[in-house]
């Protein structure tokens, strides 16, 4: 009968020619699949195999671990992918990116969520939105959720560390009320103290007053598809 040390029992040249067609396959993958298998299966893979054959649970361990967490990495990113996308579609204006497993979400001033001037109260318009990415939320229920409140630097700072703290608040309030678990969020308020974008324009203020949501996969997520996996 083999075994697993056996099975995998790999030389340099066999490896070389391994890590060469998993590296044409990454070509296929989106952008964030491809940090999953890498660091999962490549490091696991190329740091405990090349330069010697493996011979030893220990280093068998090693290599499969590496190729379950990659595909649990690339089940997850595709997940987030799919999300982002929706997102994109039901909210156009709106600035998604993802960045690793995560997806930003950026609301400022001409992107549907937007308060009026030292006000944080959410109007008709901003309400839309937010029940827009609610339905999302709703239906991807395995995430947590990060909400970051922003202003320009016009007024005290005391001033608009308190505004950038009511806005985040009135932006998350309203999500749960549409029915997402309060659980899920984390609400963070810089005031001025972030800016993306020169204060010294009135189209730049503008766009440093925002609220930005980061979505990612929570411990539950996780668990169900390594679960899956496993299985």
């Amino acid at each position: 009968m083999k075994t697993y040390s056996n099975i995998i029992k790999l030389r340099k040249p066999a490896l070389s020619a391994l890590i060469a067609i998993s590296l044409m396959g990454c070509k296929s993958m989106k952008n964030s699949e491809i940090g999953g298998f890498i660091g999962a299966a490549g490091g696991a893979v190329i740091g405990g195999v090349i330069g010697n054959e493996i011979g030893d649970d220990a280093k068998v361990g090693a290599v499969l671990g590496g190729i379950v967490g990659a595909t649990v990495g690339s089940i997850i990113g595709n997940r987030m992918d799919q999300q982002a996308q929706k997102i994109e579609e039901e909210l156009p204006s709106v600035s998604v990116e993802r960045v690793e497993e995560e997806i930003n979400i950026v609301f400022d001033e001409t992107s549907g969520v937007y308060f009026k001037s030292n006000k944080h109260e959410l109007n008709d318009t901003s309400k839309e939105s937010i029940k827009k990415l609610a339905n999302i939320l709703n239906e991807y229920p395995n995430s947590d959720i990060l909400i970051a409140g922003h202003t320009d630097n016009v007024g005290k700072d005391e001033f608009n560390f308190f505004l950038s703290k009511k806005r985040a608040e009135s932006v998350r309030n309203y999500l749960v009320v549409q029915g997402i678990d309060e659980q899920r969020f984390t609400v963070e308020y810089h005031g001025e103290s972030q800016p993306k974008f020169t204060n010294e324009t009135p189209e730049g203020r503008s766009k440093n007053r925002r609220v930005e949501v980061t979505i990612s996969p929570n411990e539950a997520m996780r668990k169900q598809v390594a679960t899956q996996t496993k299985g």
